[in-house]
Parts: C-alpha cells; structure tokens; sequence
C-alpha cells in the first residue's frame, strides 16, 4: 500500500495511491492517518478513483513529531569519510520546516557556500512505542519513504553538533510516497537499491545492505531514549558519493537538478534554487 499527502485548494489531504489514481483518506496529511489504530485495515477498504496525474505532492509527512536523522551509517561513507564503523548510531535531528514536497525547490540559504547532498531511506512510525523490543519495533513501522537530507557542510563543521548545518528551512525533499513493508522485498529490513544525480551524472549508488543498523536497530534503540510515535521519521543515514568527501569538494548550485530514487518507493526530482535570486 501507498500512501502520500497532498495538497488541494482546500489544505493538504492524506490519501492512498494505487497505480495511477487516489482516494483521500479523510485526514489532512500522512501523520495523522497513522494516529488512527486501524488504520492499515481503513486505508484498505477504500478505492482509489481518482487520477493522479498533476496532483501537487506535499512531504509524505509534512510535519512530523520528530525526525531523528542518523549520521555514518553505510559503510562506504563512513570509510570515505575517513572514520571507523561506529558501535552506536551516531543521532542528529531534523526541524520540520526543513522538509519539502517531491517535486519542490531545494533553498540554496545565501550564508552558504557548501549545499550537499544526502541521499537516504526514511523510516516513518505507525505506532507508539518505547523501549521497544526487536518485534516491536518492526511491527511499530508503517513504511519507507525517499528523503534527501540536504546539508550545509560549512555550518554543520562549525562546531561538534550538527543540527545547524542539517535543518537550513526548506532544504529537505521528502516523499513522494509511504510504502508500507509488505511490498518491499526484505519487509521491515528492505533491501532496495538508492542513488543521487546531480544535473544527470549519478553521483551515489547503494544497497541497504550496506547499512550498519537497519531500520528495526535504529527503532529500537531510539526508542530507548525518547517514545516514538505515529508519524515520526527515522533518517537511516547516506552511502558514499556526497559532494563533501571529493576532491576538490562539489557542491550545489543554483539551477542544479538533483534526482533521488529509491527501488520499490519512489523518487524525488528537485532544482536547486539560490534564495538571494
């Protein structure tokens, strides 16, 4: 099942996708959808009729709860970066004023030189859990989304914390669609295949299998430090290829376009924009 959120002349609408063609759910974005208990056995029972074609794509969850975003977890990256394989998830987090529609322009802030980016898969919550186990964190996720997690590298060196070079106000493509486990080869520990293309030239390429906590690790331990509820996102982290790690490094620029996909979910297709123009 698919669900995604859009946007109508009315507010944003949640809805269920089936092929080309939607029905709303009758919530106004995929966060709140997920609240409801049944909702799974709800989205089922309804037919999509509608076209799809030309609906405005909001974030699949536009403003989560929280978005916990999860740093050095692909192999390759954490090596490109010149780092060890961590023992723990290294944890950052996300605003939501960061996140962007599939489709919508990605800010290029004027106090940075040094856009990146990040390619990842999310993790979106479709229960409450805390201090879950191994099957309860599985069983507490609804499904997989694309994101792109955009970063500022010259404010996020700035200092040890990193939040104030990866939450820049509209930077964040998230979308276009929730998956839920069933259709993903590998269920709740998917195994897809992602990549990043900047103006066409691919520029990262990846299996899940190249992550270091899956998507039911990073669950259960994040939470064991705060509960977890419906709609929450988990950022699960980049493979190598970011701007950054080059020699010299590459960054985005104004009129860039940078494609994000994901097997089995989707993907975004967003144009850098300079603020200042």
């Amino acid at each position: 099942m698919k669900l995604a959120t859009l946007r109508t002349a009315e507010g944003t609408r949640a809805v269920r996708v089936e092929g080309d063609r939607y029905a709303e759910l009758g919530a106004p974005h995929v966060g709140a959808w997920l609240s409801q208990e049944d909702w799974r056995a709800r989205a089922e029972a309804i037919t999509p009729e509608r076209p799809l074609a030309g609906a405005d794509l909001a974030p699949v969850v536009p403003r989560p709860g929280k978005i916990l975003c999860v740093g050095l977890n692909y192999r390759t990256h954490i090596l490109e970066m010149g780092r060890e394989l961590p023992r723990h998830p290294t944890l950052f987090a996300k605003f939501p004023e960061a996140l962007i529609g599939p489709a919508d322009p990605i800010a290029l802030p004027p106090e940075s030189d040094a856009v990146d980016w990040e390619a990842e898969l999310a993790v979106v919550l479709g229960a409450t859990v805390r201090r879950a186990s191994e099957a309860e964190a599985a069983g507490a996720i609804a499904g997989f989304s694309v994101l792109n997690d955009i970063t500022t590298r010259d404010w996020q060196y700035r200092s040890p914390e990193w939040l104030q070079g990866k939450t820049f106000e509209g930077t964040t493509p998230f979308g276009p669609y929730l998956v839920t486990p069933d259709e993903l080869p590998g269920g709740t520990r998917p195994a897809l295949d992602l990549s990043c293309s900047v103006d066409g030239e691919q520029v990262q390429k990846a299996g899940t299998d190249d992550l270091v906590f899956d998507p039911v690790e990073l669950v259960r331990y994040a939470s064991t430090i705060v509960t977890l509820r419906p709609g929450d996102v988990i950022a699960t982290g980049t493979p190598g290829g970011v701007g950054h790690a080059r020699k010299p490094p590459r960054y985005l620029s104004d009129g860039v376009r940078v494609v994000t996909e994901i097997s089995g979910l989707g993907r975004l297709e967003n144009v850098a924009r300079d603020e200042r123009a």
